[in-house]
C-alpha cells in the first residue's frame, strides 16, 4: 500500500509540473487578473470549517458510549512463610 501511494505521488508530481508549461512573460499593458484574484476571499470560511471540524473532533473524541466499568476492587495475596 505504501509502494502504490508513493507511485501515484510522485506521477502527480511530475506529471503537474509538465502540464504548467511554458507561459512566459506578461504582455506589457495588458490585465494580469489580479482584480480577479483580490476579488476572490476564502479565508473566512476556510477558518470557520476548520473551527467547527476541530469542535466536532473533541467532541467526538471526549463523548462516552455508555457506562464506564465497575468499581475496582483490590485484593491482596497472603503470602505464606514456612
Amino acid at each position: 500500500m505504501r509502494t502504490l501511494f508513493a507511485a501515484a505521488l510522485s506521477v502527480i508530481l511530475i506529471a503537474s509540473a509538465a502540464f504548467a508549461g511554458d507561459v512566459g512573460p506578461l504582455a506589457a499593458g495588458k490585465p494580469a487578473g489580479v482584480k480577479q484574484a483580490q476579488g476572490v476571499d476564502n479565508t473566512t470560511l476556510f477558518v470557520i470549517g476548520g473551527i467547527v471540524a476541530a469542535g466536532v473532533a473533541i467532541g467526538l473524541a471526549t463523548s462516552s458510549n455508555g457506562n464506564p466499568g465497575g468499581p475496582v476492587t483490590l485484593t491482596t495475596v497472603p503470602t505464606t512463610t514456612s
